[in-house]
């Protein structure tokens, strides 16, 4: 779980935390890192993350952040209207919510991968 910037880790036993500000917090299942930003819409998800709970560099994450979804639009143009929710959502300073909705961003890359995999199918091989 990452609280504010700090990692914390479940120790033996369960516990309860009470943040009584507000700070970001991402719990484990929606932290991603950096070795699994392995493809383009996942790195885009690691940045809007970095963006989240690094505010310190927050400039340097959304030149990185454009400069990554413009190369994702120049490849999939379909993605335009879910690029553009996350963008909207980045430009209010709603990250977490920028993170949902890159989840399903990198749900249709996965779909998208997988139909140009399967169109492939059954084409003879080059010599």
């Amino acid at each position: 779980m990452i609280v504010g910037g700090a990692v914390v880790k479940n120790g033996n036993k369960n516990s309860h935390f009470v943040i009584e500000n507000k700070v970001p917090v991402l719990r484990e299942k929606d932290i991603m890192s950096e070795p699994e930003a392995n493809s383009p819409c996942r790195r885009i998800y690691f940045v809007i993350q970095l963006m989240y709970i690094d505010e310190k560099n927050l400039g340097e994450h959304h030149q990185l952040y454009w400069k990554l979804t413009r190369d994702v639009l120049i490849s999939v143009p379909s993605m335009f209207p879910m690029i553009i929710q996350i963008s909207e959502h980045i430009s209010s300073n709603r990250y977490y919510q920028a993170l949902r909705v890159t989840r399903k961003l990198i749900e249709y890359e996965q779909e998208v991968l997988n139909y140009v995999r399967n169109a492939g199918r059954g084409l003879p091989k080059s010599a």
